[in-house]
């Protein structure tokens, strides 16, 4: 599921990209990688969130677009999730544009995870990165 979250100036429309890591507290197989990603689709789309979720190792590193109130309202309910355990803010900084614009939340990780094709997949190279993950840490 992904839909369009178009772009406006900063000037009219505040926009943050806020990029955290966090270590999965149970390993994660297809099947909850699978709800996880449903349901952060669904609540970004609710938040007009958009970004990109990389799983790998146990560990998850997540980067979200959106605007303040609403990172902030995604944010604390990450810090209660259970799912995940020491969580650590990398950044939050302000943006122009959305890198992750047509998705909800893209999501990469190793291809023998991707059973189910999901839509918005991006498998991993041998490096542990995709092309949609290094869109999010670079400037």
């Amino acid at each position: 599921m992904s839909s369009l979250h178009t772009s406006s100036p900063a000037s009219s429309v505040s926009l943050e990209r806020l990029v955290y890591t966090s270590i999965a507290t149970e390993p994660m197989g297809t099947l909850s990688l699978f709800n996880l990603l449903n349901q952060a689709r669904q609540r970004n789309a609710q938040l007009g969130l958009t970004g990109h979720l990389l799983y790998a190792d146990g560990r998850f590193t997540q980067c979200l677009e959106g605007r303040s109130e609403a990172l902030d309202t995604l944010w604390a309910s990450l810090l209660r999730d259970n799912r995940h355990q020491d969580i650590r803010l990398l950044s939050r900084t302000p943006l122009t544009t959305r890198r992750f614009a047509q998705w909800d939340m893209a999501f990469s990780s190793y291809r023998y995870l991707n059973s189910m094709n999901m839509p918005g997949f991006f498998p991993l190279d041998a490096s542990g990165q995709s092309t949609q993950s290094e869109r999010c840490m670079s400037d």
